[in-house]
């Protein structure tokens, strides 16, 4: 039996890895300047990855599918051939957020066609910096590869409906990832209407960091989910967020805590919020 690869990785493996291995970097970052500061500075080697166009298909009725639907395997198995990625690559991913924001949705997209080798970098840039990883300016190259073989989404993904089934059901629980004022409905900066599904709970995603950016340890992770789920069998356990990329950072925690990855609404929060379905708020 292969020995799997932990989900995450320390800045000090990478380095090493870096002297010794062969190794896919990506950049991941997402934001209005998060191309220009990957050419002002990156860790040597890396790739530039955009959530938007490459990580997303995204339509111009976010109703369907929220602001981030999945692209197709057949368009991402193009955006891997350009990158080089063949199922045998060793991929470790970073952003500037912790890996709270595209480096997990480039992750989770990996292991959903069964990529084996894939990571994320525990702490982002900042502290690959700090243990003197080399770093470069401008535009790295890469040759391009054969098209890689997708079979289909393998990880578990709910739809609309089923999460609507699942609001009304007390064995499945809807994790609701965003931040608190969100969830509750105070704030909305992003979509139309703000609250929360029925029955949705909420975990923030930035729980799952210590105070330095890093990931709790896998074992603190481990009871701390374990507690959330309770004796929810693992088939009905759903995690949503926004627009379904920072709920893939819970699904990384999860992982990195040794425990099954739960289902995906990758719709989301935006496409919910945007079909006249249900809406919570609380005080």
């Amino acid at each position: 039996m292969k020995q799997q690869l932990p989900p995450l990785i320390s800045a000090t493996e990478l380095l090493t890895l870096h002297q010794t291995s062969s190794i896919v970097l990506i950049d991941a970052s997402n934001g209005k300047n998060a191309y220009d500061n990957y050419l002002d500075s990156h860790l040597q080697g890396t790739l530039f990855v955009d959530l938007n166009t490459q990580l997303a298909d995204i339509k111009e009725d976010v109703s369907m599918g929220g602001r981030h639907p999945l692209p197709t395997v057949e368009q991402f198995s193009k955006i891997l051939s350009d990158l080089g990625i063949t199922p045998e690559s060793h991929v470790v991913i970073y952003d500037d957020k912790n890996g709270a924001n595209a480096a997990a949705r480039f992750w989770w997209m990996l292991k959903a066609i069964g990529h084996e080798k894939v990571q994320v970098l525990n702490g982002g840039k900042i502290v690959a910096e700090a243990v003197s990883f080399p770093l470069a300016k401008g535009i790295e190259t890469v040759e391009k590869v054969g098209l890689y073989p997708i079979k289909g989404w393998q990880l578990p993904q709910v739809t609309m409906d089923e999460v609507e089934k699942a609001s009304q059901s007390k064995n499945h629980i809807i994790i609701d990832v965003r931040e608190t004022p969100r969830y509750k409905g105070h704030i909305e900066p992003l979509d139309l209407i703000a609250g929360h599904i029925p029955n949705a709970v909420n975990v923030p995603f930035s729980t799952n960091l210590d105070e330095n950016g890093l990931f709790l340890s896998p074992s603190t992770l481990k009871e701390k989910y374990e507690t959330v789920f309770h004796d929810i069998p693992v088939e009905n356990r759903i995690v949503h967020c926004g627009s379904g990329v920072t709920a893939c950072h819970t699904l990384l925690a999860i992982a990195s805590a040794g425990l099954d990855i739960p289902k995906l609404y990758v719709g989301s929060w935006s496409e919910w919020s945007r079909n006249r379905k249900e809406v919570v708020t609380e005080e």
